[in-house]
């Protein structure tokens, strides 16, 4: 704005403001001087301070001290007193500070959001429990997944017929084994249920040197990994409304587990399989994908207006509550495949038979 002036002399003002990216009018305004603003005068039918005062007073007096200015009002009018209108009574309060809340409610206080990041497989997993429906009303039985935040890989899952805590710490004990948990490298993150911050959890994640994170309370975007998870298994053709036995329900869930982990393209890695990340087969296949698009570009260029063809990157980072600024999509490194069907190892099946009652779990198999 300083250097309209002297630039204005030599080219003019409207020179001077178009060269310098500065608007006319606000430099005409610029150039008077300062008017003072005229003090207000209070309206003619304002209460004087006076009144103010005496109508403080009486909402402040030990007869009214403890009632709201609409009761205060109508036993003034009852008593052939008229002081002002009950919205003026609260102006009134609010001016001398005196309106807040005096009930003692709850204030619910500030959770912070989990961050949690993780850059390779076996650094953060994500586990939940879902119900499925049995084959009468209230039955249900009970699926636990563990889920790898990085690669989306199931490293582990059990199906019983209770929610329990005990059984939780057995499922992710045998998983911790089988991935190789070395003390101190995992996080494992999960929602708020009975389960998950049950005392045999959090017992196993001390001896274990498991950093345990938890979702704000009802707060459901926290965990959506495992959500998501859920929603494509239950989304299938071959999900049943119902399961007709606790071993029906076994196995679709084995069927569509080994499905997930091992077949199902993944839009969020780059369409790979959870298994070729998780075990460290992505670059590879995105190297044999990149060679194929490049063949293909060679053969009929034409039909690419966009030039050559890319396939979908893999991300670098997955974050749960990422902060704003960070990017957490990148092309990772690749080297050449020479086949895509070494790609697949399915591991063996662990299955565990417990004794208990009727109510209490008839058969739990963890799969990894």
């Amino acid at each position: 704005m300083l250097g309209v002036n002297p630039l204005a002399l030599v080219v003019g003002v409207v020179m001077a403001c178009t060269v310098l990216g500065v608007c006319r009018a606000t430099w005409y305004r610029r150039q008077s001087p300062a008017r003072a603003r005229p003090v207000r005068k209070p309206p003619a039918r304002a209460l004087s301070l006076a009144e103010r005062q005496r109508i403080l007073s009486t909402l402040n007096s030990e007869r009214f001290m403890d009632q709201p200015p609409a009761e205060v009002y109508a036993t003034l009018l009852d008593e052939q007193t008229y002081l002002c209108s009950t919205r003026t009574m609260y102006r009134i309060l609010a001016s001398a500070k005196e309106i807040r809340e005096r009930r003692n409610q709850l204030r619910h206080p500030h959770y912070k959001p989990p961050q949690l990041l993780a850059t390779a497989p076996n650094q953060v997993w994500s586990w939940d429990i879902t119900k499925l429906l049995g084959p009468a009303k209230w039955t249900y039985y009970y699926l636990y997944v563990l889920l790898d935040l990085f690669s989306r890989f199931a490293v582990g899952w059990m199906l019983a017929h209770r929610e329990s805590g005990s059984l939780a710490s057995r499922l992710i004990e045998e998983s911790c084994h089988k991935q190789g948990v070395e003390p101190a490298q995992l996080t494992v993150h999960s929602d708020r249920g009975p389960a998950m911050t049950s005392q045999s959890v959090a017992l196993l994640f001390g001896r274990l040197g498991i950093q345990p994170s938890h979702s704000r309370p009802h707060v459901s975007n926290d965990n959506p990994f495992s959500e998501a998870q859920f929603k494509t298994l239950k989304y299938r053709p071959e999900f049943p409304d119902r399961f007709g036995s606790f071993e029906h329900a076994q196995s679709v869930c084995r069927e569509l587990l080994h499905w997930y982990n091992y077949q199902h393209y993944h839009g969020s890695i780059g369409l790979m399989t959870p298994a070729a990340v998780h075990y460290a087969h992505a670059g590879r296949l995105l190297e044999h994908r990149r060679r194929i698009l490049t063949d293909a570009f060679r053969r009929h260029p034409e039909r690419f207006v966009h030039g050559a063809p890319k396939p979908p990157s893999m991300p670098e980072a997955v974050w749960i509550n990422p902060p704003p600024e960070k990017k957490t999509r990148q092309d990772a490194p690749g080297a050449t495949l020479s086949t895509p069907d070494d790609l697949y190892h399915p591991p063996a099946f662990i299955t565990y038979e417990l004794s208990a009652g009727p109510a209490v779990l008839a058969d739990m198999e963890v799969r990894h």
